[in-house]
């Protein structure tokens, strides 16, 4: 009996610990820095506790966990109609970050399923006012009235959206192939829009090279016209200083010539004109003077040489 009543005892103390610890285990919270503890004391808010070690009463106090961290959530795709009719596929991507704890756990029930249910509506209402190719051409523009729409609605439960980005926008099988019909005729018309200014800017560069060319010719035969004329003029220069050099020196060389020798000159020409064939000859007035004097000169030397003679 005694060993049943000490078996007993043991039993009762163990429970007495093991109900000691579940106390304390839920009594002693420790919180990180990344977390706050919401704390409903009777079922009301006593406010957001932490970081560090939180003391709380145990069945009178509830503390609910709140992650501060930034989130990141996927928003499957979603088939939306834009502003011409055109049904589109778009998938994206947001991320939100809790500001407010405690008005994140008092203003929605389940934030999850909330903020998933209210991005896919106003997904649909920005596509919804947009064209197909705006869509298709402004991505970052949507992503801008997506965060500013879900801003809107999440700042009253104390969450700030800090960005939205599409992923991927798949529209209708036949505007898939027109826009690849688009983009061909596109790249044909640049191609072709490349190829006819290569041709013009390659004919400007020949034209240019042509006229180039032409100056250059035109100048080197202006220089070479100049240097020919200098040439000419110097030569010129030069005969009509070596025509004046030789007047000058026959010149010179008349004024010591007396009458005898200009009249064996005078006869040299007439020994000329006689070889020749022609029949009539003119004479110079000059000439018979010329020739009287020459004729008195020999019969002068003529008596002189009879008187030394007698």
């Amino acid at each position: 009996m005694p060993q049943f009543d000490s078996t007993l005892i043991l039993c009762l103390i163990g429970f007495v610990v093991l109900a000691v610890l579940v106390v304390l285990g839920s009594a002693i919270r420790i919180v990180p820095e990344y977390q706050r503890l919401v704390v409903f004391r009777l079922g009301r808010c006593i406010g957001a506790k932490g970081p560090g070690i939180v003391l709380l009463i145990p069945v009178v106090d509830r503390g609910v966990k709140v992650d501060l961290r930034e989130q990141v959530r996927e928003i499957p795709h979603q088939t939306s109609i834009t502003q011409d009719n055109a049904a589109i596929s778009v998938d994206f991507i947001w991320y939100y970050k809790i500001l407010d704890p405690t008005e994140s756990v008092l203003q929605v029930g389940n934030f999850e399923a909330a903020a998933q249910g209210m991005a896919t509506t106003t997904l649909r209402a920005v596509i919804g006012g947009i064209s197909l190719d705006d869509v298709l051409s402004k991505r970052e523009h949507i992503n801008n009235l997506l965060r500013a729409r879900l801003d809107e609605v999440t700042e009253r439960w104390g969450v700030k959206v800090t960005n939205v980005e599409i992923r991927e926008i798949t529209p209708p099988r036949e505007i898939q192939d027109a826009m690849n019909r688009q983009m061909s005729a596109e790249r044909n018309r640049r191609a072709l829009v490349t190829e006819s200014t290569g041709t013009r800017e390659a004919a400007i560069n020949v034209a240019e090279g042509e006229k180039q060319a032409a100056i250059l010719r035109a100048e080197g035969e202006k220089q070479a016209a100049i240097l020919k004329a200098q040439g000419e003029r110097e030569a010129a220069i030069l005969r009509a200083e070596g025509f004046s050099n030789a007047l000058n020196q026959i010149y010179a060389v008349a004024q010591n010539v007396d009458s005898k020798t200009m009249t064996l000159q005078y006869f040299d020409t007439l020994k000329a004109i006689g070889a020749s064939p022609s029949t009539k000859y003119i004479f110079p007035m000059e000439f018979t003077g010329m020739l009287q004097s020459f004729i008195e000169g020999r019969r002068d030397s003529g008596d002189q040489d009879g008187a030394q003679g007698g």
